[in-house]
Formats: C-alpha cells, structure tokens, sequence
C-alpha cells in the first residue's frame, strides 16, 4: 500500500483555480496572514489568541484560529507526543494553515511548536510578510506556578511522557516578530501589543 501511495504521487500535478488568494482577499478586504503562537505549556498562547481575534473579529476582519489541543482532538488525533509526534503535528497544521491564508483569511495557531526547523518550515511555505512569529515567553518556573490543568505536576510526577521542559526540549525562536513576557504582563496588554505591531505595519486596518 505504501509502494502504491508514492507511485501514484508521482502522477499528481497541481490544478490551476480560477480565483485566486488575491481575488480572496479582495472579498474580504483584508491581507491575509499568520500569527504563530509558540512557547511553553501554560504561558499563555492560547488566551492571548482568544483575545487577539476577539478583538480582530470585533474590527471586521475574517479569521480563524488553530489551537493546539483542538487540532489533536480531530485532525491530529492519531498523533503522539515523541519528537517525531510533534513534528508531523507542526507540519499538518502548517498545511492548513496554508490552505486557510490562501483563502484570504488572518490565521491564529497556538501551538508550543517546540523546534525552530518546524516554525522555520511554516514560515516557508507562506509567501515574504505572511508569517508573524509571536514568542510566548516565560519561564519555566513561571509556566508550572500558573498551570490551571496540572500538566507539569503530572509530568514531574512521570505520568505524563514527553512533556516540553520537563523531558522533552523547547528551543524558544531567536529573532520573534514579537515577543511577549507573560510574566510581566496582563493579557489584555500583550493581545494589544499585538494589535499595535499589524496595525502600524498596516497589517490590519485600525480597530
């Protein structure tokens, strides 16, 4: 079956679509884009997205967030947490990710994303300008002091395998399009920060 997969690939060409991401965006209005959400368990992604396109729908725009554990409940369902787990789980959600930009929309993933060769993949399947890094960052001892779903406890405890700083590594991004200390900041103010970064770039139009 395998054998069969890849040589039928090998048949497989692209299909020309008459409209287009530009004629998409144009329907809507806006520029399509990607904000990706990486750091930690527990520091904060997930809320701050929330809020993020709260405030973005609020504005107009269309958009459309991919969060971690709600891609792993369909999706990636069949994935694990091993290093080869977390890799597969980056690239099927930067796929969508594509698709979804492709049709125009502004798209939120709040995922830890813990290896930079996978946010650096991500990166490059969207077109220059497209893809916001946003950097999520607290410390660790900060991480397991606000866990609301006692995730490191259990880890620190061995019931959870896998589990990024703890036993599993976290490489935070190098140059971040923007980065947030969570720790020393609310969430209202690091969702507004990121509002202020795509309005003054001319990213989104002015809530």
């Amino acid at each position: 079956m395998q054998h069969l997969t890849l040589h039928n690939s090998q048949h497989i060409h692209k299909q020309h679509l008459a409209v287009d991401k530009k004629s998409r965006s144009l329907a809507k209005s806006q520029r399509p884009i990607i904000l990706w959400f990486t750091g930690l368990s527990g520091a904060g992604k997930s809320t701050i997205a929330s809020l993020v396109e709260m405030k973005l729908h609020a504005a107009g725009q269309h958009t459309y967030l991919l969060d971690g554990d709600n891609v792993r409940h369909g999706l990636n369902r069949d994935l694990g947490f091993t290093d080869a787990g977390r890799v597969e789980n980056i690239r099927r959600v930067s796929e969508v990710a594509k698709l979804m930009v492709d049709a125009g929309l502004i798209v939120l993933t709040a995922l830890i994303s813990p290896f930079r060769s996978e946010r650096q993949m991500a990166r490059e399947l969207m077109e220059d300008g497209e893809f916001i890094e946003i950097f999520v960052d607290t410390s660790l001892d900060f991480a397991e002091e606000h866990d609301p779903k006692g995730l490191y406890k259990k880890a620190r405890q061995g019931e959870i395998k896998n589990f990024t700083g703890i036993d599993s590594a976290y490489e935070p991004p190098e140059n971040p399009d923007i980065h947030l200390m969570t720790s020393v900041m609310s969430i209202e103010e690091a969702a507004d920060a990121i509002i202020r970064y795509l309005t003054e770039r001319s990213l989104v139009s002015e809530p």
